[in-house]
């Protein structure tokens, strides 16, 4: 399960700039919480497989799998409950707890969701995911300086396989803590890794925007707006770099296309004031 692949779907207004703690950022922004089994890991010079795991392990990561299964469907109350049977059958598995961190994170329970993250390092402080998803709840309570030091860890395993997940989650928290070359930098890092992610496209743009960089913001946002996955925040973007291109063609195409798809938006309302600078 890979939450990155989710987020090109679900990419929304009110996310984008704001990165607000809500389920719907969890789900874009959180490591994978599906079980691991068919990720190797390394420790030490071992490299533990499937085939490895006493009886109790995989039985626990059976019911792991409905766990997963619950929450991926909005149901994080009976996911919570396989969970007790998980730890139960076995304490051990770090899975587990990190699961259940981002279910608590989910139902805004962040002391909760503070400690299994902690339990799950705790059993295995390799866990890039973990530390993505620690750095994340680190970053929705203002301790910035904190979430900066868990994504550096995570991104400083060789093994790790979501570097542009938190490449982006690093520079959402830079921008929110007010450090925007930073943010740009882990942006456009992000980005380099995976320029399909609406998420990335937008805030870059919409950094580079800010600082008067209109050519190289027009750069990204046209990109975004080029494709399914541009919607009511994106094309309001975009008119307004164009605005400032002074490229009239370009505006009013995206104008209609804002018009057209979205008129009871937010957006549309400020093009018809034309408050650009708003």
């Amino acid at each position: 399960m890979t939450t990155a692949m989710a987020a090109q779907g679900r990419f929304r207004a009110g996310l984008l700039a704001a990165a607000a703690a809500s389920s719907v950022a969890l789900a874009l922004l959180a490591g994978c919480a599906a079980p691991q089994q068919q990720q190797q890991q390394q420790t030490g010079l071992d490299v533990v497989t499937p085939s490895d795991e006493p009886e109790h392990r995989r039985r626990a990561r059976i019911r792991m799998e409905l766990a997963s299964g619950y929450f991926s469907e909005g149901k994080p109350e009976i996911a919570l409950d396989e969970l007790k049977q998980v730890v139960a059958i076995d304490p051990t598995l770090p899975d587990a707890y990190n699961l259940r961190g981002l279910i608590f994170m989910r139902l805004g329970d962040n002391r909760q969701a503070e400690e299994n993250f902690r339990r799950a390092l705790a059993l295995n402080p390799r866990d890039a995911n973990v530390h993505h998803n620690y750095g994340w709840l680190q970053c929705q309570s203002n301790r910035h300086a904190e979430a900066q030091r868990s994504f550096d860890t995570a991104l400083s395993n060789p093994l790790y396989a979501g570097r542009s997940k938190t490449l982006m989650a690093q520079g959402l928290c830079q921008a929110r803590a007010g450090q925007r070359d930073e943010a740009e930098r882990s942006l456009a890092r992000s980005y380099e890794l995976d320029a399909g992610n609406p998420i990335t496209g937008y805030n870059l743009a919409q950094l580079l925007y800010q600082r008067g960089e209109f050519e190289r913001a027009q750069f990204y946002i046209r990109r975004l707006n080029n494709t399914e996955l541009a919607n009511s925040e994106s094309l309001w973007l975009g008119i307004k770099v164009e605005q400032r291109m002074r490229d009239t063609a370009a505006m009013n195409q995206l104008s209609e296309q804002l018009r057209k798809r979205f008129p009871q938006s937010r957006e549309r309302a400020s093009l018809d004031r034309r408050a650009f600078d708003e």
